[in-house]
């Protein structure tokens, strides 16, 4: 399976990197159904591949219409993938490596979305969560009425102090996770290459605590691993 459903080329997974921005408002403008469809397949896809259970929620305002969302500055928002899954320790981490892909996906096709940790409400009766799954965090999705603002990176030192001194796919993974989303833009996960086992390279990701990290050093994860564009092994 690609790294992420229907994107077909690492040149369009970078591109899709580069130019994905958060936002928050969107035009007036229903999905086609069509594109529906795709993303559907597309959220199937990952969740096939992740053991998830996410799900694309379709026109439906109210998760967007509470004091949080307003505050937040969210508008227009009918749209959403309900990142949900099994509840154990390391669920953030995989939900935010599976959303990512759907995240990309839709940049590629022309949508723009917004990572949405708290400024939404549950609306249950739009997605199925079984026992022992959880609904973690959500993704709105949708034409943007801007392209979004890219955000302040850290320097790739900060986020691997070897950076200056690794091979080169190392530092382009590392590029490549300064352009993920986080919490807060706090990019609190770091990276670390060490000894080969068996002749393939060992990274090593980590994060420091706070509100959605382990989401956010998933999501970063995704995006060294598309910047890399090399064989290696998490550790």
């Amino acid at each position: 399976m690609d790294i992420v459903p229907f994107v077909s080329s690492q040149s369009a997974l970078v591109r899709a990197m580069e130019e994905r921005h958060s936002v928050r408002q969107y035009l007036d403008r229903p999905l086609p159904e069509e594109l529906i469809g795709q993303l559907r397949r597309a959220a199937d896809a990952v969740n096939e591949e992740c053991g998830t259970s996410i799900q694309l929620v379709v026109d439906e305002p109210r998760a967007f219409r509470g004091f949080r969302s307003r505050a937040s500055a969210f508008q227009n928002v009918r749209n959403y993938f309900a990142l949900i899954g099994p509840e154990f320790k390391q669920l953030d981490q995989l939900l935010g490596y599976a959303g990512e892909k759907l995240v990309l996906y839709c940049q590629s096709a022309g949508l723009n979305t917004c990572w949405v940790g708290a400024s939404y409400k549950m609306v249950k009766e739009q997605y199925q969560i079984v026992l022992g799954q959880k609904l973690a965090a959500v993704i709105a999705v949708g034409y943007g009425a801007d392209a979004g603002k890219p955000h302040q990176s850290i320097s790739p030192e900060a986020a691997a102090p070897q950076y200056e001194s690794a091979p080169t796919w190392f530092r382009n993974g590392v590029d490549a996770a300064l352009l993920a989303p986080t919490a807060l833009n706090r990019q609190k996960f770091r990276f670390k290459l060490l000894d080969d086992v068996d002749g393939v390279p060992q990274v090593k990701a980590t994060t420091k605590r706070g509100p959605f990290t382990q989401m956010d050093l998933g999501i970063a994860q995704l995006h060294f691993e598309i910047g890399a564009n090399a064989p290696f092994q998490w550790t």
